[in-house]
């Protein structure tokens, strides 16, 4: 299987921690890339292109861990419990995973056991090691501009479920940078995709968000540099906020 999750170190006494679910379009070679010619291995349906670079710039200016995913989703979606039907999907978009059809049981908790719980353990862990001084985990996606045929208009979505005081803060004071910024979307938690910060944000007391960025605004280095440049700032801002709100 190889590595399946990568960790850029930060100072235990680091208030934010960032996570990349979806970093990495890695296929271990035991797999055969379930199938999938090229260009549906470079696409959106197999990783969120352009977010580990975004998220790393982040991590660089908060002084924050980055835990990163380094298999495809579609090997398992760490951002999925084991029991969702899409952990391990036969189809994505439009397209057939075939490497995932008609798995049994079996094989499909092999893969929960070889990446989820080992993703898992290794965030837990990060959070355990700053126990007191940790304050936020921010996850970090991308999304494909044109969904199942739709052009998506959002460009920056701020995402949350049951805890919405970091993206209240975001969405309050959001950046003068003329994108066009939407709550809960392109997806909102009906759609599952909170699973991390319902595992490891809400128990643990942290404030939390999800951010969304369409991809094709992070298309090169430089764009992705730029953008984390803009929402590390953004988030940092929000956060120092909501602490406020939270001492008061």
């Amino acid at each position: 299987m190889g590595e399946v999750v990568a960790v850029q170190a930060a100072p235990a006494e680091a208030t934010l921690a960032l996570v990349c679910e979806h970093a990495s379009n890695r296929f271990p070679a035991a797999m055969d890339f379930l199938g999938l010619p090229p260009n549906l291995r470079d696409s959106h349906i197999a990783w969120d292109p352009g977010a580990l670079a975004v998220a790393q710039a982040m991590a660089a200016q908060l002084n924050a861990p980055l835990v990163a995913g380094c298999v495809s989703r579609l090997v398992y979606d760490c951002n999925r419990p084991p029991e969702a039907p899409d952990a391990v999907p036969e189809r994505s978009e439009v397209f057939d995973i075939p490497g995932n059809t008609g798995l049994s049981a079996e094989a499909r908790a092999a893969r929960a056991e070889h990446v989820y719980h080992p993703f898992r353990a290794r965030l837990a862990s990060e959070i355990a090691q700053r126990r007191g001084a940790l304050k936020a985990l921010v996850t970090m996606h991308s999304f494909t501009p044109v969904y199942r045929g739709v052009p998506r208009a959002v460009q920056i979505g701020i995402l949350h479920g049951t805890d919405s005081r970091l993206a209240d803060a975001m969405l309050a004071a959001p950046p003068d940078c003329g994108y066009d910024i939407r709550r809960n979307a392109p997806y909102d938690a009906s759609d599952g995709v909170l699973h991390t910060l319902d595992v490891h944000a809400i128990p643990n007391g942290l404030l939390n968000v999800m951010i969304e960025v369409r991809n094709d605004l992070i298309a090169t280095a430089a764009d992705q540099r730029a953008m984390g440049a803009l929402l590390a700032g953004w988030v940092d801002r929000a956060l120092r906020q909501s602490l406020r709100g939270v001492a008061a």
